[in-house]
């Protein structure tokens, strides 16, 4: 059968979602939005912000080459974030030095939290025909993620 339902957009491999997902230091949950696969992750940022756990923004964000843009800078510095991405190669003005840039070597920790949610069957497969039930698993994830930390 083909896939339906909101927040489903198509990909290379067929169609599906893309979780955005904002983890502190060690990896853990802070922020998770769930939206279709057709925008890029640019787009999806100020929405993840918005869904975030906690009512204070993070002091800085750290994101890959497809993160690499002026005005993503700029809505970041409005907010008073630190936002941290490595140059496209692409790219004429440097914006950021080598300073900056050593901190994207903890990137790793985001895709260990993307790996612990891919631990649950429920979310590697989306059943879900409503985004808001999706979501939902996604947030129970997370709280299972939280709890294993914090009371185990």
């Amino acid at each position: 059968g083909e896939k339906r339902g909101s927040a489903i957009g198509p990909t290379r491999r067929g169609k599906g979602s893309t979780i955005m997902a904002i983890g502190d230091g060690h990896g853990l949950p802070l922020a998770i939005h769930v939206a279709s696969a057709s925008p890029h992750e640019v787009t999806l940022v100020d929405a993840t912000l918005a869904a975030r756990f906690l009512p204070e923004f993070p002091t800085r964000l750290i994101g890959d080459r497809g993160y690499d843009s002026d005005a993503l800078d700029a809505r970041m510095a409005k907010r008073g974030i630190e936002f941290i991405a490595p140059h496209r190669s692409t790219r004429r003005n440097i914006t950021q030095d080598g300073r900056q840039l050593r901190r994207y070597c903890r990137r790793w920790k985001i895709e260990r939290l993307f790996a612990w949610l891919q631990n649950f069957r429920r979310l590697v497969t989306r059943y879900e025909h409503h985004v808001e039930n999706f979501l939902a698993f996604v947030q129970l994830g997370c709280i299972v993620i939280l709890s294993r930390r914090f009371v185990g």
